[in-house]
C-alpha cells in the first residue's frame, strides 16, 4: 500500500490516497496502548481535519475512533466526536444518527451518565431531535415524507404510568408538538417489542431516548456494518460504529466494514446534499393551462 504524503488538501493527487502531515517533528506511537502522546496527537490530528472541513478545503469528514479519555485537554473537554464538531461550527443542536441497510436510528441523550438520562428527556429535547431526523431525512437520504418511530423511556413505555410518568407526560406531548409542525412521527413505543416485532421495518428511521436503547438493537441488526452520521451539522461527519479497540490493535483482527461504509456514506451524502441544492436553486417553473372552451 502506498500513499501521496501532502501538506495542504489543495496538493491532493486525484488517483492517489493521500496522506496530511499534521506535526512535523517524529512521534512514536505505540499500538494498543493509552497513553498521553496518542491522545496528543489523536487531537491534533482532528483539530488540523476539522480546520480543513469548516474552511471549506475538504468535503466531508470520517473520524476514526478515539479514547475518550486520553484525548481530554483544555482544547477538548468534549464526551466525544459529536459535541467536539458541534461546539467548532457554532450548530444550535446536533443528532447521532446511526444508519445501516435495514435501520436508522438517533438518540434523544448521547454520551450522559445513566442516571443523567430521564432529567434530559423533555419535550423540548424531543422536539429537537425529531425536527432534526426529520430534515436530515429529507436532505441526506430524499425520503419525501419521512415516517419517525418514537421509543419510550420506561418498560413497557410506562404502563399508563404505573413504571414512570415520562413517556404519557413528556414523550407523548413531545409527538403531539412535532405532529403539530408537520413531522409524521408515532409513538411512544416500547423499545423491548418494537424491535422483537421488527416493528421497526416499518419506519423511516426511530429515535430513541438514550444511547444503549439506540446502539444495542442497531449493532445487533447493523452486524458490523454500521455507521455513525452526525445530523444537524452544516457540514457532513461520519464514522464507524465501534470503539479503539485496543486489544486486537496492530494483530489484524479488526473488521473494516463499518469503516468503509462510513466513507462510502459521506460520500453519498455530500453528493445528496449538493444535487438537491441544484435542485432547489433551479426549480422547474410550473405554468397553468387554460383550455378554450367552444
Amino acid at each position: 500500500f502506498s500513499f501521496h504524503v501532502i501538506n495542504s488538501p489543495e496538493q491532493a493527487h486525484s488517483k492517489r490516497p493521500n496522506m496530511i502531515n499534521c506535526w512535523q517533528e517524529e512521534v512514536k506511537i505505540s499500538l494498543g496502548e493509552e497513553n498521553e502522546i496518542g491522545g496528543k496527537y489523536a487531537f491534533l490530528s482532528l483539530k488540523h481535519a476539522v480546520d480543513d472541513l469548516v474552511d471549506g478545503k475538504i468535503d466531508a469528514l470520517v473520524t476514526a475512533p478515539i479514547n475518550k479519555h486520553n484525548i481530554q485537554r483544555n482544547e477538548f473537554e468534549f464526551p466525544g466526536h459529536t459535541e467536539y464538531l458541534q461546539s467548532r461550527t457554532n450548530s444550535e443542536d446536533v443528532l447521532m444518527f446511526m444508519i445501516c441497510e435495514d435501520l436508522r436510528i438517533g438518540v434523544v441523550t448521547g454520551h450522559i451518565p445513566v442516571k443523567d438520562i430521564a432529567p434530559n428527556i423533555t419535550v423540548e429535547a424531543i422536539v429537537s431531535k425529531l425536527a432534526l431526523m426529520n430534515a436530515s431525512l429529507k436532505r441526506d437520504f430524499w425520503v419525501q415524507k419521512p415516517k419517525i418511530a418514537v421509543l419510550g423511556l420506561n418498560p413497557h413505555a410506562g404502563d399508563h404510568g404505573l413504571i414512570g410518568s415520562e413517556d404519557e407526560q413528556i414523550i407523548g406531548p413531545a409527538i403531539e408538538q412535532a405532529k403539530a409542525a408537520g413531522i409524521f412521527c408515532f409513538g411512544p413505543y416500547p423499545a423491548d417489542g418494537f424491535f422483537a416485532s421488527d416493528t421497526y421495518t416499518k419506519f423511516d428511521a426511530v429515535l430513541a431516548m438514550y444511547h444503549d436503547q439506540g446502539l444495542i438493537p442497531f449493532k445487533h441488526i447493523a452486524s458490523r456494518s454500521g455507521v455513525n452520521f452526525t445530523a444537524g451539522l452544516p457540514v457532513v461527519r461520519t464514522s464507524p460504529d465501534h470503539g479503539t479497540g485496543y486489544d486486537i490493535a496492530g494483530k489484524n483482527l479488526a473488521s473494516e466494514a463499518s469503516f468503509r461504509e462510513a466513507i462510502f456514506s459521506a460520500i453519498h451524502i455530500v453528493r445528496q446534499r449538493r444535487e438537491q441544492a441544484e435542485l432547489s436553486s433551479n426549480p422547474l417553473v410550473t405554468k397553468r393551462l387554460s383550455r378554450d372552451r367552444d
